[in-house]
């Protein structure tokens, strides 16, 4: 029986994690997904990124994402693989 929790337990976190990493669009995604989904990103940092974006349009790349105030290479490169630009995904 032991074994049947363990074999349910780990299906269901693999699952789990199939579905936690879908990137998320820095150019569409609002501020509650972003402060969320982004390690070190906080609501208002977040804001700032959508208030970026508003102001001076959509991200060209994740890269320019290290142009908000607040928000540095080294965080844009931590979460680099769970960010993209559009359907692309481009880096």
């Amino acid at each position: 029986m032991k074994l049947f929790n363990l074999i349910g337990a780990i299906a269901l976190l693999t699952a789990t994690s199939v579905f936690a990493v879908q990137p998320v669009d820095i150019n569409t995604a609002d501020a509650n997904m972003l402060a969320t989904s982004i390690t070190g990103i906080g609501p208002s940092k977040a804001q700032a990124i959508v208030a970026y974006r508003s102001k001076n349009g959509p991200f060209q790349s994740i890269a320019d994402l290290a142009k908000v105030k607040g928000i540095g290479s080294k965080t844009v490169i931590k979460n680099q693989k769970n960010l993209k630009i559009g359907s692309t995904g481009k880096p």
